[in-house]
């Protein structure tokens, strides 16, 4: 199948359930902030024991201390402003901004028992998001020319053409290694939005195509009911 007759994102199960009898996924919430260089040196431990078959699939919350990171698509033009540390990461994507009031997921899961499908793999990332969005009331979206998960801004000035103005609030980067994903999902519950202003985030420069949260919404929630919202909505996708 050629790139140009792939089906949209959107018309692809998003289902990827594990193969039966296989051990319940690990969940680890961290309090506190955690060191992108810890959760980086912990992601590459496990997922090479999920590879070897010695430790079971693993999704971790956490936050990170404010600093941006840049994936393997960033341009060195996206970085405007580094108030912040910058990490250069092995994940997909361009530069993204972590910090406290963000969830961040990080997903490490054994695609070869689940759905060799990268496609398939991040269709289900953005639909764990979008259901967990709805919980407070907040319609997320995904849009085929742009990964992530995004709200429209009808209150917000449109684009150049009369575009519909939208604003991002969840970001996906993921790396595979032997078919074991890493790096996941970061959900902006609310955090500091001027952290963002050092970077085109995801290479978006457009006027009209922002960050929000669930703050800046007026959906405020705690993270403790993000967690609890993202847990029951993975167990019914990612089983």
């Amino acid at each position: 199948m050629t790139a140009s007759s792939c089906p949209p994102r959107d018309m692809i199960a998003p289902a990827l359930s594990p193969r039966a009898g296989a051990p319940p996924v690990e969940w680890r919430i961290s309090d506190g902030l955690v060191g992108y260089e810890e959760a980086l040196a912990f992601m590459e431990d496990r997922v090479a024991a999920i590879a070897r078959g010695a430790a079971p699939e693993c999704v971790w919350l956490l936050e990170h201390p404010p600093i941006y990171t840049a994936g393997t698509s960033a341009k060195d033009s996206d970085l405007l402003d580094a108030r912040f540390p910058v990490h250069r990461t092995g994940r997909g994507g361009q530069f993204t901004y972590h910090g406290p009031g963000q969830r961040i997921a990080y997903v490490m899961l054994d695609l070869t028992q689940r759905r060799r499908d990268i496609r398939a793999f991040v269709c289900a990332l953005e639909s764990w998001l979008i259901a967990t969005l709805a919980e407070f009331g907040v319609a997320g979206e995904r849009r085929e020319a742009r990964v992530g998960v995004w709200v429209q801004r009808p209150d917000k000035a449109p684009g150049p053409n009369g575009e519909i103005a939208e604003d991002k609030i969840a970001a996906i980067g993921v790396r595979l290694r032997q078919w074991v994903s890493f790096h996941g999902i970061a959900l902006n519950v609310a955090p500091d939005l001027s952290h963002f202003s050092g970077i085109a985030p995801c290479g978006v420069r457009e006027r009209h195509l922002g960050v929000t949260s669930l703050k800046d919404l007026g959906a405020p929630a705690t993270m403790a009911d993000v967690d609890a919202a993202l847990r029951r909505h993975f167990e019914a996708i990612f089983g």
